[in-house]
């Protein structure tokens, strides 16, 4: 069967090939990929170039809308298909195209989406399609989620230090390809094949992502979680402190690597920084320079409840590998002592019951994500 080819268009007059089929091509030149592809279909020689070809996925590109082409050859008809992939504000991601002989069946495309991270924000801003991979469903979308909650999804992936680095410093025009097996809510397991490159523009400043549902039936399921790593969660556990990695530049947890502390509010947030009470973010950002010079650094900050009030934290952070070019810290949190939490929990004048003043975040989805939890 003749597959689809995926061209990513993530950045301006950038084209290059994502996959073709089932097998990843990592940013590929386009050219040398539909020389091939016209190499396999010598018949349609006299009737296309490589320029025709490009020009059909620019033209698809800029309008936004799939072609179904007949090519006459002497060996028959041929038919040449183009479907733009959207991200969540209309843009085309990428373009996929077909071609060969006009009488056989053509493959279904596998489900993809675009999605945006956003840097100011530091929300990834998706379309509802994204409800059409494996792993995402209807019941747990939101139109922006952090970068947190995504890799909560994607547990499956060994990468989060390269992708945070990418993503944290766009001007470099850094991109990466990468596959990530998922797991929903109700144990269902997929697998993604991520294509993400920076960009900075009037679009915005952050990353552009390409995700194709790669899931088949006969997909490796999500790989089970390393015994040290499940001991090391216990562990935590029973002593009653989390791991997470901060991005201290910015206060906003990037990664959990235990189980989310269960005292913070860290999800569903319209502003992911809204887990550190305003008045404690520049006390945590300011621990860079106190990590330059120590190994670690340690301080009580208040964070976002579900009943919507800030309540202490202890933090303990130390360097992660790579600091401090990505401002990255290793962070062991503990809810405090219930006597530092009665005597710190009134908020600075004007600040009272900050979070319950205001909608901070998706209520209605997090109330149903937590009777959720509950009754499973």
């Amino acid at each position: 069967m003749i597959p689809w080819l995926t061209l990513e268009t993530l950045a301006p007059d950038i084209v290059s090939v994502a996959s073709v089929g089932d097998t990843p091509r990592n940013f590929a030149s386009w050219q040398r990929v539909l020389q091939r592809l016209l190499s396999k279909s010598p018949a349609c020689y006299d009737s296309l170039t490589t320029r025709d070809l490009a020009d059909t996925v620019r033209t698809a590109r800029q309008r936004g809308a799939g072609t179904d082409l007949t090519v006459p050859t002497n060996s028959g008809r041929y038919r040449l298909l183009t479907r733009p992939v959207f991200g969540p504000r209309g843009d085309v991601h990428a373009v996929r195209l077909w071609l060969g002989p006009a009488n056989i069946s053509v493959p279904t495309p596998r489900p993809a989406v675009g999605v945006i991270w956003n840097l100011d924000t530091q929300t990834v801003l998706q379309p509802d399609t994204i409800t059409q991979l494996c792993g995402a469903g209807a019941e747990t979308y939101l139109p922006t989620v952090s970068i947190a909650e995504l890799f909560q999804r994607i547990s499956v992936f060994d990468q989060h230090a390269e992708l945070l680095d990418l993503l944290y410093d766009p001007d470099n025009g850094g991109k990466l390809q990468f596959e990530a097996g998922t797991l929903d809510r109700r144990g269902r397991t997929g697998r993604w094949r991520i294509s993400v490159r920076t960009r900075v523009d009037d679009k915005g400043r952050g990353a552009w992502w390409l995700i194709e549902d790669v899931t088949t039936s006969t997909s490796t399921p999500a790989a089970r979680t390393p015994v040290d790593s499940v001991g090391l969660r216990e562990a935590h556990r029973r002593a009653g402190t989390h791991l997470a990695l901060i991005q201290l530049e910015r206060t906003s947890i990037a990664h959990w690597l235990t189980d989310p502390a269960p005292w913070m509010r860290w999800d569903c947030l319209y502003h992911p920084v809204d887990v550190f009470h305003p008045h404690d973010r520049a006390q945590l950002s300011a621990v860079c320079h106190q990590l330059r010079l120590t190994d670690s650094a340690s301080l009580s900050i208040r964070t976002l409840t579900y009943r919507g009030d800030y309540t202490p934290t202890q933090m303990v952070l130390y360097p992660h590998p790579g600091f401090p070019h990505h401002h990255l810290a290793l962070a062991q949190l503990a809810c405090a002592p219930s006597e530092s939490r009665t005597a710190t929990t009134v908020l600075p004048p004007g600040l009272d019951a900050f979070a319950e003043r205001q909608q901070v975040g998706y209520e209605a989805q997090l109330r149903e994500i937590l009777a959720r939890d509950c009754a499973s």
